[in-house]
């Protein structure tokens, strides 16, 4: 299983920062190669929610079926996508202090495997990498500007 972290701080408080990344309608504003993200079930948010996804990573337009599987409120959401894509992209919330949290950002994805998976792996590897951080740098802006604060923390 390979598995890429990432951590920043954030000019938001933690309960901003989750309330925003928890509304499933802002997830295509910072989710990157997301198009569109709409609930398929009953629940729309929490443990259990399920998303019909539509994703779109250069020539590859999949459909996906993304689900809320780890869920704990102001600390932690867990979204598992299934399909011709798979992974888990976990988000964890810790305060900072006045005003101010640390994002971090995790994603588990199954290796390719055989000779070709092999001599793919290091290009895949970093195509994850270069997409979690764009996640994580997209998810702080949008945090900060729903908060009303620039990238530096002043008063916008």
């Amino acid at each position: 299983m390979g598995r890429i972290r990432y951590a920043s701080d954030v000019g938001a408080p933690v309960e901003v920062a989750f309330t925003y990344t928890d509304n499933h309608l802002f997830v295509p504003d910072w989710m990157f190669g997301v198009a569109e993200f709409e609930p398929s079930g009953d629940i729309d948010c929490g443990l259990g929610a399920r998303y019909h996804t539509c994703a779109r990573l250069a020539l590859l337009r999949t459909t996906l079926t993304c689900e809320i599987t780890e869920y704990r409120r102001n600390v932690v959401i867990g979204y598992t996508l299934r399909g011709r894509l798979s992974g888990t992209l976990t988000l964890r919330f810790d305060p900072l202090g006045y005003g101010r949290s640390v994002l971090t950002s995790e994603v588990e994805y199954t290796p390719p495997r055989g000779i070709t998976g092999r001599m793919l792996a290091h290009p895949i590897e970093s195509g994850v990498r270069s997409a979690l951080r764009r996640t994580e740098s997209r998810l702080r802006r949008e945090i900060e500007q729903f908060h009303g604060t620039d990238l530096v923390g002043r008063i916008a």
